[in-house]
Order: structure tokens, then C-alpha cells, then sequence
């Protein structure tokens, strides 16, 4: 990695995210492919770009993505999170800024386990009484 990278890990649900970024033209690729062809859903690559816009800083950093594990969902929400360390290591005034719109807030929610006994994790088998 260069002097002026700068890298991230973020998680969510399933999905690992791994962020480098650096000064350039505002390229955004993830896995190897531009974000909007990787993320094909808007409300994705609108929830993974919003560190970016909360700073102001579109189209001024370059940056590259290794995402896998769990669904798109899931990888957006590590891409958001991974991305938004990142730009707090590379400028440590903008953490107010990022901890104040919820961009470092870590979302735990994760999947319950189906319990035995039970058809889903909290929905029960129907009771008859006679």
C-alpha cells in the first residue's frame, strides 16, 4: 500500500468489507467492478456512498473494495461502515461529522437461529387444545 492509502475493515451481518482508499478521480470499485454494476440495486449503492456525500468528499478519493460473504444487502451495509473508518483514519476531523449522522455506529442485527421444537426462530407450531 501507498503512504497516502488508507484501509478499513467493516462487517455486517455476514458480509466482510475490506476499504482502501486514496486521492484520484472518484473511481468506486468493488470486487473488481465499478460499484453501480456490482450493487444493482440504487438504494445500495446510494446506503454504501453516504460517507462520501455526508463529507462532501464525492468524486475527490479512489477507491477499492473486497467484499464477500452474506447478500448485496449485508456487503453494502460493510462497504458503508468499512469506508467510513477509513476516511476517519485519513482525517481524524471529520469523526464528529461521521459519528453525528451514525456512519461508525456498528449495526449488530443479525439472524436468529432456528430453535428446535419451533418452525422458525421465534414462530411456534400450532397449539390445539383438544
Amino acid at each position: 500500500m501507498a503512504e497516502n492509502t488508507f484501509a478499513a475493515t467493516g462487517r455486517r451481518k455476514d458480509a466482510v468489507a475490506r476499504v482502501a482508499i486514496a486521492p484520484g478521480k472518484g473511481e468506486f470499485h468493488i470486487n473488481g467492478r465499478p460499484m453501480d454494476r456490482y450493487l444493482t440495486r440504487q438504494t445500495l449503492v446510494a446506503y454504501a456512498r453516504q460517507p462520501l456525500e455526508a463529507l462532501e468528499m464525492t468524486g475527490r478519493l479512489d477507491i477499492r473494495c473486497q467484499a464477500n460473504g452474506g447478500g448485496l444487502s449485508g456487503q453494502a451495509g460493510a462497504i458503508r461502515l468499512a469506508l467510513s473508518r477509513a476516511l476517519a483514519a485519513m482525517d481524524e476531523s471529520v469523526r464528529p461529522t461521521l459519528r453525528k449522522a451514525g456512519l461508525l455506529t456498528v449495526d449488530s442485527r443479525k439472524v436468529e437461529r432456528k430453535k428446535y421444537g419451533q418452525p422458525k426462530a421465534r414462530k411456534r407450531f400450532q397449539y390445539s387444545k383438544r
